[in-house]
């Protein structure tokens, strides 16, 4: 890693990856130097596409490569501890797309390999990086809602997907949950932390996937949220934190909001807005920022995702997938 520049790898060549490198390439402390892929003309085409200069057919070759400062993992969440345990045994600084893993004893796992290696890991969770959403998480730390009384969120696909897509694949970790019920359970862990009792019921397909999951967490506090994400409808992805003095609500895109109005007892309503020189709404370049800003301080992760949330998380995930049933084949 210079001084000025971080040395980014890629490994995978799908939607988000291409998304993420997109953002990369127009920030000028960072360059994407390598991409590697399950076969080589699948990494050949992305680095034509991203002016890539390394391109590699398999995972390995990516993991050694020592011009690579760090390797954002983009492959399905069933290859994530695959993946990323490879290149931080390599000596990789790693960034995993979410859900981090498949279940929280590959989190462990991974955790406890990234002490080991001294190396700087984290999950791409780009909504603890958004202005607005630290702004929120401000403005309820500081009590500017009172004491939190309860917390609505969703995130809802319409579909339909068919039974060989990889959201209804088990084995890939399909389900609404993993990829889509990570938003709302991380955004209620990021002002309540891990509950203290999970609810949760589902409905299942014929593979073994949830189609659509509601969750209810409680908190000692007296918290409660109320959760859900589907893949068969689409929903406002909306959310809404209530306390005791007042109400924060996020009409829509809530894990990538523009805007959010703050309601306070015997006030006019207050509307957050996005700053425009951030950068539309599909921005991952805040998570990329603070992922650089780490490495060059020395940091081994992140303050504004830090591990021991990503495993919260990923027990979360795991008590909530016990309660509706559904196991991956990995599991046994």
């Amino acid at each position: 890693m210079t001084e000025q520049r971080v040395r980014w790898g890629v490994l995978a060549t799908g939607g988000i990856a291409a998304a993420f490198t997109a953002a990369l390439v127009d920030l000028p402390d960072a360059e994407v130097v390598a991409v590697a892929s399950r076969t080589e003309s699948s990494a050949k085409a992305f680095a034509e596409r991203f002016g890539i200069e390394r391109a590699y057919g398999d995972w390995d070759a990516l993991a050694h490569d020592a011009d690579v400062d760090i390797v954002y993992v983009a492959t399905p969440h069933s290859a994530h501890r695959t993946a990323a345990g490879l290149c931080l045994e390599a000596g990789r600084n790693v960034l995993v797309e979410k859900a981090f893993t498949l279940t929280s004893r590959e989190a462990t796992e991974l955790v406890a390999l990234a002490g080991e290696r001294d190396s700087f890991l984290m999950e791409a969770m780009w909504m603890y990086c958004n202005p607005l959403v630290r702004r929120l998480k401000s403005l309820v730390d500081d009590g500017a809602i009172g004491e939190v009384r309860t917390i609505q969120a969703d995130f809802g696909l319409a579909g339909p997907f068919p039974p060989a897509h990889r959201l209804r694949d088990p084995a890939q970790g399909g389900g609404a949950l993993l990829d889509l019920g990570v938003y709302p359970v991380s955004f209620a862990h990021l002002l309540l932390g891990e509950p203290a009792d999970i609810k949760a019921s589902a409905v299942l397909s014929p593979e073994g996937a949830d189609l659509q999951t509601a969750a209810l967490f409680s908190w000692d506090s007296g918290a409660l949220a109320a959760l859900h994400c589907s893949i068969v409808g689409g929903t406002g992805t909306s959310a809404s934190v209530t306390g005791s003095l007042g109400r924060i609500d996020i009409p829509d895109g809530f894990f990538h909001p523009e805007r959010f109005v703050l309601h306070r007892d015997g006030r006019d309503p207050e509307e957050f807005v996005l700053d425009p020189a951030d950068g539309p709404r599909n921005t991952l370049r805040h998570e990329a920022s603070e992922v650089m800003r780490a490495l060059r301080a020395g940091e081994t992760e992140s303050p504004l995702v830090p591990l021991e949330g990503t495993l919260a998380v990923m027990r979360t995930l795991d008590a909530v997938r016990e309660r509706i049933g559904v196991r991956y084949p990995q599991e046994g």
